[in-house]
């Protein structure tokens, strides 16, 4: 059911075009253009881009962006559909609840944060409360263990909130520097001062009975604030958590001023001063990695703070890099390896669990942590030779203190229990569990997997105790969901191919989905869009199957050979091949243009994409570009055996990670690619960032031959064919400076057929018309000139 949106002039325009074609593939349907591709995405519709309850369990929210404005609105819809959606007003929705909430023990209140303060929602009588307004930002909420209090943090300060009287105190205040009331350090110089001058004695002595007794004072008073939790002035404070009973804070800490290495300086040419300026950017790989964290277990009820020791985390001392450090004259680490906290999550009883990865991305463990001992017990330890994923490591206590979490051992995400000393798999097969959460009764997991086929999401169930895993949805391309305040309930986005995400409710025992919203345009809706095929492509280095979208023109002719167009999706670590609205759905639509205009283009969702297990992630371990590389010429001989594919005319393009691969198609076969569009690309990974960049290839003192078989200003020499290059010039992810070395490197080396496009005012996502239509412009002229050259 589409909600009720203002009659603004585009969508009257919308609303004239749908009168002309009603249904979709209708032959008065606007006709496709490359500009109405490429111009801003208000004509499709807004997606729905947030989703949550309200408090009563009746209504979902949702927010959808306003047509022609950055402004995002909230809309409230029935969630059995039995109105269509309203637009909130700034009154009503001041009074509606927010997304994220948390819920205590019993859940029979719900809390949330809104425009930073913070509110609570008695469930049963649908009673609404706010207990901040101030200035400051709450957040992570969290209820107490009996539920009487809601804690909180504002700054480097957790706060309490008696849900009875209202009443906020103050719990803990972690400050980043030294205990004035500290003894000095042994100093000679202090001591005789203190023996031989009285007045300075009596001095000192008077301070430290001050501060004696206003801390008898301060606890003897209720109504006090407690003292700070001194920390030292040699550290930064990088997280911290409280435990349900209020008792205990851990603390994640840094080295204060650490070498951070140096960063970049970008130019803007063109700003509202007229003048050029420069902008801070980040340092490259390998300079310098992440600092090393600490842990401090605080224990406000004894005013004590003990340090948790790493040490004890199994394998901490080993050096998974050694081997290639001795290879290229580095010296192994000594010691133990630094790590850092990645997520903290507390038990029933208050006992914290805390996540924890080694600095190198080599080494995961899940840890308890002994808060009378101050020490830690490993639950769980996931090492991989290549990098730990940044996805799937979810992780929380079940009720009865048992850990849960994500792993990848198995060579694909699945569900795990702590079992005794031995990991227990709730789910298992060649697909991947993710967003896992409890159900409001906490007896089974309610999680997304794709086990139809790699592109198909659908919201699963598994009990905790272990069992059978049952599918409740039947929409193919589940975005993601969230649980009703009641529990009865699952409000979720879905999409489609050619649909953006929607809201949808179906129960949480599963059953057919109630579809509450369609906010595509009327003229996207009429457009006789046609659905890519799903295909899969064998490939010959053995790694099984390479999943792709094709897009043919609607018929090929019988003895006919079609030119061709791959597709390289972004980020390396993206699935584009699936049932959801593609990231790239401005490219979707280019693709159906292409194929207009009689050419095959394929879409693949090549070794080092999303959705595929470990083995696939990590297929480009130190040899980035090269396994990829041979997926697009396996999907070239694939399409030549079936779709009548013409060899000699091949072209290929994509941005960022897809902007590489052009690269490195263009440079490194060449004459297999007779056109390419590199656009945003990394043109060299020594200067990319350290976090991406030392996961797939290590750092460039460890590999610098990998670095620069796998860096396309390496291979430039080899370009055939021709090439656009296409930039931001304030891209700030990857830097116009890439192309621009490129640039450099093609002129030395005297090479025809190549161009630079540079968009002065856009970053490394473009966001305006112009500069998405100029861009595909150029790669339709260079397609259609190189592998076309009879075309109109």
């Amino acid at each position: 059911m589409e909600p009720s949106v203002p009659a603004t002039p585009l969508r009257r325009l919308a609303l004239a075009l749908a009168l002309l074609a009603p249904v979709a593939g209708a032959e008065t349907a606007p006709p496709l253009s490359l500009d109405l591709a490429m111009s801003h995405p208000d004509w499709i519709g807004p997606p729905v881009e947030r989703l949550w309850w309200s408090a009563d369990s009746a209504q979902v929210a949702y927010a959808l962006k306003r047509e022609g404005s950055p402004v995002r609105d909230t809309w409230l819809q029935p969630a059995d559909g039995s109105a269509p959606g309203r637009r909130l007003g700034p009154e009503a929705q001041a009074l509606a609840d927010a997304a994220n909430p948390v819920y205590d023990p019993a859940r029979q209140r719900m809390a949330y944060v809104r425009n930073g303060d913070v509110f609570v929602v008695e469930l049963a009588r649908g009673e609404r409360r706010q207990l901040t307004q101030s200035s400051e930002t709450e957040s992570d909420l969290r209820f107490s263990r009996d539920g009487a209090e809601l804690f909180f943090r504002v700054g480097q300060e957790w706060r309490a909130a008696d849900l009875m009287s209202g009443r906020v105190r103050s719990v803990a205040l972690l400050r980043a520097e030294k205990d004035p009331q500290e003894a000095p350090k042994p100093d000679l110089l202090r001591e005789t001062e203190l023996r031989l001058i009285a007045t300075l004695a009596r001095q000192r002595g008077e301070r430290e009975a001050l501060a004696a007794e206003a801390k008898v004072q301060r606890e003897a008073d209720p109504g006090s604030v407690p003292a700070p939790v001194f920390l030292g002035d040699d550290v930064s404070i990088a997280s911290s958590g409280l435990s349900p009973d209020g008792r205990h804070l851990v603390v994640a800490l840094e080295p204060k001023n650490a070498d951070a290495g140096r960063g970049g300086k970008m130019p803007r040419f063109i700003n509202e001063s007229g003048y050029e300026e420069a902008e801070d950017v980040r340092t490259r790989v390998g300079r310098n990695p992440p600092v090393g964290q600490s842990l401090r277990l605080v224990d406000l009820a004894e005013g004590q703070m003990r340090a948790l020791d790493l040490t004890a985390l199994p394998g901490i001392d080993v050096d998974p890099l050694a081997a290639l450090k001795r290879e290229h004259g580095q010296p192994a680490l000594n010691g133990p390896r630094p790590v850092r906290l990645i997520g903290l999550q507390f038990a029933d009883d208050g006992t914290p669990l805390a996540m924890l990865r080694s600095v190198d991305n080599k080494d995961r463990w899940i840890v308890r942590i002994d808060r009378a001992q101050a020490r830690l017990a490993t639950v769980h330890r996931l090492s991989d030779p290549a990098w730990i994923n940044w996805n799937f490591n979810d992780f929380g206590a079940l009720p009865d203190g048992r850990a849960w979490w994500l792993s990848e051992e198995s060579g694909h995400s699945h569900l795990y229990v702590e079992d005794g000393r031995r990991p227990r798999a709730l789910t298992t097969g060649r697909w991947e569990a993710s967003q896992p959460m409890l159900d409001a009764a906490r007896r089974h997991f309610l999680f997304l997997c794709n086990r139809a086929w790699p592109g198909d999401y659908e919201v699963c169930q598994v009990p905790v105790a272990g069992g059978e895993v049952r599918e409740l949805t039947a929409l193919d391309g589940v975005e993601d969901f969230t649980l009703s305040p009641d529990g009865r309930r699952l409000a979720l986005r879905w999409s489609a191919p050619f649909i953006p995400p929607q809201a949808a409710v179906v129960g949480v025992d599963g059953g057919e989905a109630v579809k509450l919203t369609d906010t595509r345009s009327p003229a996207f809706r009429a457009m006789p869009w046609r659905e890519p095929r799903f295909v899969q492509v064998p490939s010959s280095d053995g790694a099984g199957t390479i999943w792709g979208k094709l897009y043919t023109p609607p018929r090929l002719e019988p003895g006919r050979t079609y030119p061709v167009v791959m597709f390289v999706h972004g980020a390396g670590y993206l699935q584009n091949v699936h049932q959801r609205w593609p990231v790239y759905f401005r490219e979707q639509m280019f693709h159906q243009l292409l194929t207009d205009r009689g050419y095959l283009v394929l879409d693949l969702d090549f070794r080092a994409s999303e959705g595929y297990g470990r083995d696939w992630r990590t297929a480009i371990y130190r040899r980035m570009g090269s396994p990829e590389l041979q997926d697009y010429k396996d999907g070239i001989d694939w399409l030549v055996e079936h779709y009548q594919a013409d060899r000699a005319r091949v072209g290929i393009y994509g941005g960022s990670y897809g902007g590489f691969m052009t690269l490195m198609a263009m440079f490194k076969a060449p004459g297999v690619f007779q056109a390419g569009a590199a656009l945003r690309p990394v043109t060299d990974w020594r200067h990319y960032n350290h976090p991406y960049t030392s996961n797939i290839l290590d750092t460039p003192e460890l590999g610098p031959e990998v670095y620069a078989e796998s860096s396309p200003i390496e291979h430039a020499e080899h370009l055939q064919g021709r090439l656009l290059i296409a930039h931001g010039m304030i891209d700030d992810n990857v830097f116009f400076q890439d192309s621009v070395r490129l640039a450099q490197r093609l002129i030395e080396l005297k090479k025809p057929g190549w161009e630079l496009a540079s968009y002065p005012l856009e970053r490394h996502a473009y966001v305006q018309p112009e500069s998405w239509y100029d861009q595909y412009r150029r790669i339709l002229e260079l397609m259609d000139a190189t592998l076309k050259p009879d075309a109109p």
